[in-house]
């Protein structure tokens, strides 16, 4: 591929455009990664839209049950999903709400069981030509997370505000994880440690596998809370396109992702998420979607609340699309849900609510990928398939099903379950649509 490219900048340089225009066709052709062309995403050389899932545990049911694994990915593969985003490792800590075991005990201590099921889990995505985001840290407590790393390294306690009920002193604190200097450096030899793995299953290294679509800087990163300062936010910035470029220097071939839950992770601030993702080391734009968690809509009141969070919720939607179109990059929408109706946490309660609000979402998103504009597509939060809550207070203990919603929420919060068929049929209609566009796309 690198002699195709250099044929072709030899042959713009002589001015023979058409040569060089059929040599750069069939570079783009021989890419197996998923790249960036201008605001949107190829995959050897044709379009390629995101149909997506969360699913932060793949890794887990790799190393623990891998008939549950497959099971799994040929239900999601069968919706028509191409695209799963999933942790790379988990921070052990003392901290309840977190999962269990642990991928790193400590420091530069790896399960390499736990290593080995992410090999699993992209070997089998692999045969079912699926693509992976994966990130490497977690702002929240429920991998350990960046408040672990700071319980190691600065000696403070791991915060749990399942515990304290205090976010805001949690997001505060966190925030410090940019600034460690021994935190960080050990956040790198993680990225160095996982991107230059060798999977154990295909024998391909990471930075050379193409299932791999984007290697993401954490989940859910932020500045800190609603009241953070100029110097805050110019820390975060930097934090994000130094990693960037760290990534970058490992790995030329992989795109590199922030994992920004868009305006809500950017304390309100537009020109800081917009700069959180200028850098050049930053292929595409990321942003989330969270009525309920942000106090939009009440499950319980919802008629009363429904037309107000609809209307916070498209203009969030269609706001960062326009400033994706401001930088010139894609967009992907790669966590969005809601709660089951009435609020129930029980996989037999209807799902009247959350259909609405998949399709107003829907409508966006691939309506606005129709009509050109650079939003790639989408992953919706979570997957839950054949997962089940085990206790009665629907919490997560150690030894129960992993499912779509981590250890610091209820089990069944959000997660999509195999059973709930009108969800399914919802998600299929749109994953068709999204295919229906690149084939459109790629015949032009």
């Amino acid at each position: 591929m690198k002699k195709t490219i250099a044929l072709a900048a030899a042959l713009l340089m002589m001015g023979v455009v058409p040569a060089a225009s059929a040599a750069v066709k069939d570079a783009a052709k021989d890419n197996p990664f998923v790249a960036v062309q201008k605001t949107h995403f190829t995959r050897n050389g044709n379009p390629y839209y995101i149909a997506g899932a969360n699913f932060w545990y793949g890794a887990y049911l790799g190393a623990n049950d891998r008939p549950r694994l497959l099971k799994e990915l040929d239900t999601l593969k069968g919706l028509g999903i191409n695209n799963l985003r999933v942790l790379a490792v988990s921070e052990q800590t003392d901290m309840k709400s977190a999962v269990r075991p642990a991928t790193t005990s400590a420091p530069g201590q790896y399960d390499e069981r736990l290593l080995a099921g992410m090999d699993v889990l992209l070997a089998e995505m692999g045969r079912r030509d699926m693509t992976a985001v994966i990130y490497l840290n977690n702002f929240w407590q429920w991998s350990g997370g960046m408040t672990q790393y700071l319980n190691w390294f600065a000696g403070t306690p791991a915060l749990d505000p399942n515990v304290t009920k205090d976010y805001d002193t949690y997001m505060r604190e966190t925030a410090r994880f940019y600034t460690n200097d021994k935190a960080q450096a050990e956040y790198r030899n993680v990225i160095r440690t996982f991107i230059g793995r060798t999977n154990t299953v295909t024998g391909k290294p990471y930075a050379g596998d193409p299932v791999i679509m984007s290697w993401q800087l954490a989940n859910e990163p932020r500045p800190g809370n609603a009241g953070v300062s100029p110097q805050e936010k110019a820390i975060y910035v930097k934090w994000i396109a130094d990693t960037a470029a760290y990534i970058r220097g490992l790995d030329g071939n992989h795109l590199v992702s922030t994992g920004s839950e868009g305006l809500a992770g950017s304390a309100q601030d537009a020109a800081l998420f917009e700069q959180a993702h200028a850098s050049r080391d930053v292929d595409y734009l990321t942003y989330h979607l969270w009525p309920k968690n942000w106090g939009w809509i009440d499950s319980k009141r919802v008629d009363a609340t429904w037309s107000g969070a609809l209307e916070k919720s498209s203009h969030y939607l269609n706001v960062h699309i326009d400033y994706a179109k401001k930088l010139g990059k894609p967009i992907v929408l790669e966590e969005f849900g809601m709660d089951r109706d009435g609020a129930s946490f029980d996989v037999k309660a209807s799902t009247t609510v959350r259909d609405r609000f998949y399709k107003v979402v829907f409508d966006v998103v691939v309506g606005r990928a129709e009509r050109g504009d650079p939003v790639a597509g989408f992953n919706f939060w979570a997957w839950g398939g054949t997962g089940r809550a085990a206790n009665a207070d629907y919490w997560w203990k150690e030894g129960n099903d992993l499912m779509g919603d981590p250890p610091q929420e209820e089990q069944g919060l959000y997660s999509v379950f195999d059973t709930d068929r009108s969800t399914l049929a919802l998600i299929r209609q749109y994953a068709d649509r999204l295919h229906a566009l690149e084939r459109k796309r790629g015949q032009k």
